[in-house]
């Protein structure tokens, strides 16, 4: 089953973070844009829009879809661009569900 055919499951802590060899292999089923911090704890991906109204529409697509999945980046907006950055919180790390998000943006603007 791919990324973006799975849900989030809710996670509260008491399961382990992906190692740095896990994160490599799902970083593959990702966009090429994504990238991974040193010690392998969030994956980060900018996108560049021309102008507010698209950049905006954007994030309003992301909310949604963090909505929908009950996990939500951290991201910054500026007038052309947003960066996300997906980590589970509860683990100090990354899970399956920043995966499932990321593949999930991903699929927002794949033609």
């Amino acid at each position: 089953m791919s990324l973006t055919e799975k849900k989030c499951v809710p996670c509260e802590g008491g399961v382990g973070k992906f190692d740095a060899a896990k994160v490599k292999e799902l970083l593959q089923q990702l966009h090429s844009d994504w990238q991974v911090n040193a010690d392998s704890t969030i994956i980060t991906r900018k996108f560049e829009f021309k102008g507010f109204y698209k950049t905006m529409a954007f994030v309003n697509a992301l909310a949604w879809i963090a909505n929908q999945e009950m996990h939500h980046p951290d991201f910054s907006v500026t007038y052309n661009s947003c960066t996300i950055n997906f980590t589970t919180h509860a683990i100090n790390g990354l899970s399956e569900n920043d995966f499932i998000c990321a593949a999930k943006v991903d699929a927002l603007l794949a033609n």
